[in-house]
């Protein structure tokens, strides 16, 4: 009988990384040896008013409760982000766990460093140290990351499993041949929010951009495009799925992921594997995937100038870009294959699970 492990997630149709990253897991091999039980939390995804949500929200817990009993769960596998929204909601759920006797893989995909959450607050920044010591694993998913949280808990298990995609969508795109004749075709894909950096990208370019994606910030930043007098060159597009995120990536020479803050995005991943070089920054995970020069280039955080520099600099080298091309492809087939996350989280749950069924012998 296999081990069934519940996966923590939105809603699986919700625009998010989680999402891609919770869809993946339930479609990967760790299906054939885990009997893998999706378990939805959120409001992404669900038309509710705020008397629904409450309801929602109180009632949850509770469900967990039920169905980590019913289901005789081994492992829990919450994930969450250090940001308060995430983190005060999925506290409610470890407790739960930790009650009701599975054993839980707490994976962090982002947010603030600990050192930083609670800043200001000893007494908060206290709190946060003994929540994070109550999960059985704690995994991040940069080397930034891991050393912070090391040195935060240092008592805790803290591992590093970086995200991983299906490569084979991608397997029949070409490498990017991009013409000096011709303005650079750049491509933004994700969620609309300001702290993507789309403000300092459309300052930066002198280009065509596709802006592929919806959230809160839409109407503002269609504002801003054409107060900047970008019109004509800035397309804004409805968010793409399968087949047309494919071919839109297939038509683009250069991918734009100029954020604040990031864990280890899943745009990132698919740009590359599709052999699309990168301009990003350098936060969270991304210079663990993106080397500076050689899959792309990296600016720093909230620098419209430092972004129109690079692009200039590729636009007047389409070479490079071909071969960037290339190595961003080598690199994700390597190293960020959604079968090594599989593997490595197979082996988690497999410590996890024997730990549980022992902790329930003795008990016995």
């Amino acid at each position: 009988m296999r081990p069934v492990v519940l996966v923590l997630g939105p809603d699986r149709s919700a625009l998010s990384g989680v999402t891609t990253h919770v869809n993946l897991l339930l479609g990967s091999r760790l299906a054939g040896d885990y009997e893998l039980v999706h378990f939805q939390v959120g409001s992404e995804g669900r038309e509710e008013n705020a008397l629904r949500r409450w309801m929602r929200l109180l009632a949850s817990p509770f469900t967990l409760f039920t169905a980590i009993l019913m289901r005789h769960v081994a492992v829990v596998h919450i994930n969450t982000s250090l940001n308060p929204r995430a983190y005060w909601r999925d506290l409610a759920y470890l407790f739960v766990t930790r009650l009701a006797g599975a054993r839980v893989l707490y994976q962090i995909h982002g947010g603030e460093l600990p050192q930083q959450f609670f800043e200001g607050s000893r007494l908060l920044t206290l709190w946060l140290g003994f929540t994070l010591r109550l999960p059985d694993l704690v995994v991040v998913l940069a080397q930034c990351e891991l050393e912070a949280y090391r040195r935060f808990v240092p008592t805790q298990n803290v591992v590093v499993i970086p995200n991983g995609i299906d490569c084979r969508p991608y397997d029949e795109l070409s490498v990017v041949h991009s013409f000096p004749d011709r303005p650079l075709r750049l491509l933004y894909i994700g969620r609309i929010a300001r702290e993507k950096g789309l403000y300092e990208a459309l300052q930066g370019v002198d280009a065509r951009l596709i802006v592929a994606g919806d959230g809160a910030e839409m109407p503002r930043l269609r504002r801003y495009a054409h107060a900047l007098g970008l019109g004509a060159r800035v397309i804004f597009a409805k968010p793409v799925f399968g087949r047309d995120k494919v071919t839109l990536l297939g038509g683009s020479d250069l991918f734009l992921l100029p954020s604040h803050a990031e864990g280890l995005p899943y745009a990132l991943l698919e740009s590359m594997a599709a052999g699309v070089p990168v301009l990003a920054t350098p936060v969270g995970a991304i210079p663990d995937v993106l080397a500076d020069g050689t899959h792309g280039l990296l600016v720093p955080t909230r620098d419209a100038k430092a972004i129109a520099n690079a692009l200039a600099t590729l636009s007047a080298d389409r070479e490079r870009l071909s071969w960037m091309s290339r190595a961003c492809r080598r690199r994700i087939r390597a190293a960020f294959s959604i079968d090594r996350v599989a593997a490595e989280l197979g082996e988690a749950y497999a410590h996890l699970a024997a730990r549980g069924a022992a902790h329930v012998t003795e008990r016995k």
